[in-house]
């Protein structure tokens, strides 16, 4: 039986006595849902796996979203991107997921993102310590840490994300080889509305729902008070004391929770310090439905 270790921080948890390439039994996937609505991010270490095992494993989550571009993804398995900043003939062969500051994965699609699934093939060193750590901030530690007279505030508004602002954000940097997105590809990632509170569909608990990478404006608010409010909520979320940080080794499996979380991949490694992360990004659509929620025990 797999066996959960909390980290003793605000979140995270290591998952002992997993083998991923076989197919997790009923109740070890369950005992995985309550973990990750307890523990928001999960490090399954020690895995050998190929890319359809970590696609065969992210799909009991939910639907696998694909890449906008259509690039970089495993030539075995395309719903499995690949993150990188290895060349291969002068040409990347990933995307580079390092330096993008904090955000939330696929808060700008009209379904939200459930989870990520990272696996760690090639991690890079210098003096013998790992480098390219990931950062996660708990957004239901985060709502709890706001006066409740701001709790009440933010009941009932609702913020607009930006595929296109953020891509634009990371394209203009120094040294990014992101072309812009074309109008058939912004047209596949549409701004999205979003409440900014929602109720976590496992843990029950309330959700601070915004992130810096893509929520730009709160709907119900002129822009002048939609960007100090949101600039509030940025500078409190994203305080020391709601943070961990994920320390990557190679055959690291590591599923965070979107719905609770923001993450930061520190850029602190350089061109020849090689980093290759195989990933799926699953969205929420499953994991909201009761249907699911009541076969896995999981209804509040």
């Amino acid at each position: 039986m797999p066996a959960i270790e909390p980290t003793g921080a605000v979140l995270g948890a290591t998952v002992h006595g997993l083998d991923l390439t076989r197919p997790l039994h009923d109740e070890d996937f369950a005992m995985l849902l309550r973990a990750l609505g307890e523990h928001a991010v999960l490090r399954i270490p020690g895995q050998r796996i190929e890319p359809r095992h970590l696609r065969e494993f992210s799909a009991r989550f939910g639907h696998i979203q694909g890449s906008v571009t259509g690039r970089f993804h495993h030539k075995d398995a395309p719903e499995v991107g690949i993150l990188s900043n290895i060349l291969q003939d002068g040409q990347p062969i990933g995307i580079a997921d390092a330096g993008q500051d904090w955000h939330t994965d696929m808060s700008y699609t009209a379904t939200r993102g459930f989870v990520n699934v990272l696996y760690a093939v090639q991690v890079p060193r210098r003096d013998g310590l790992p480098l390219g750590d990931t950062v996660f901030a708990d957004m239901r530690a985060a709502f709890d840490g706001l006066d409740p007279a701001l709790q009440q505030r933010l009941a009932g508004l609702t913020a607009r994300h930006d595929f296109n602002v953020f891509w634009e954000r990371m394209r203009t940097r120094p040294g990014s080889a992101r072309a812009p997105l074309t109008p058939e590809q912004r047209a596949q990632r549409p701004p999205a509305t979003h409440p900014l509170l929602l109720r976590h569909p496992i843990s029950g608990r309330s959700v601070l729902y915004c992130n810096p990478g893509y929520a730009e404006r709160i709907l119900e608010l002129g822009e002048a008070e939609s960007r100090a409010l949101l600039d509030k909520l940025f500078a409190h979320q994203l305080q020391p004391e709601y943070r961990w940080t994920h320390h990557w080794t190679e055959g690291d499996v590591l599923l965070w929770d979107h719905l609770a979380t923001l993450h930061n991949a520190i850029p602190d490694y350089g061109p020849a310090e090689h980093r290759l992360m195989w990933r799926c990004q699953v969205m929420a659509e499953r994991v909201f439905d009761p249907e699911f929620q009541r076969h896995w025990r999981l209804a509040a």
